[in-house]
């Protein structure tokens, strides 16, 4: 094992939701912020952060989810998941702790990590199932690449899934 600095990640990001979303993108910024390359690569389900429209509504899977917690940390029952809004309810009161730990939202986030030399790409064969064109992508997407291509240029970089 070796003790070198990471220099390079590539993190994808393949779940649509606020907790498959958030954990890709904190990353990102956080190794930004340590000096470290990024490149994101967003496929299935996780294009929903950088299509225009989606990624300023995505919510929290409360179906299925067994983390949920209600305010207070309580255990939610996956039962309850599945009554009308209580997705929309959920999102929201994330939402509402995420701005007071003053977390941006998905397209700012995005954003900072543009802004601050990380290269965000989206996955080519997601694109085709999904029926997406470049122009349904927020605008500052670098590029659309092949599995192939996203392996070519994440060489000598760790590769994180969230």
């Amino acid at each position: 094992m070796s003790n070198e600095p990471i220099k390079r990640v590539s993190i994808i990001v393949s779940k649509g939701s606020l907790d498959g979303v958030y954990p890709g993108l904190i990353m990102g910024n956080g190794a930004l912020m340590e000096g470290i390359e990024v490149m994101m690569f967003f496929t299935f389900f996780g294009l929903d952060a950088i299509t225009k429209g989606p990624m300023d509504n995505i919510k929290v899977a409360t179906v299925g989810n067994p983390a949920m917690r209600m305010p207070g940390g309580i255990p939610m029952p996956s039962m309850l998941g599945m009554i009308p809004g209580m997705s929309a309810f959920a999102s929201s009161m994330m939402m509402k702790e995420m701005d007071k730990l003053d977390i941006p939202p998905v397209g700012e986030f995005l954003e900072m990590i543009h802004d601050g030399g990380g290269e965000v790409y989206a996955c080519k064969a997601a694109m085709d199932m999904f029926h997406l064109e470049k122009k349904d992508l927020w605008e500052d997407v670098d590029d659309i690449l092949t599995v192939g291509t996203f392996y070519e240029k994440s060489a000598g970089a760790q590769i994180i899934f969230t």
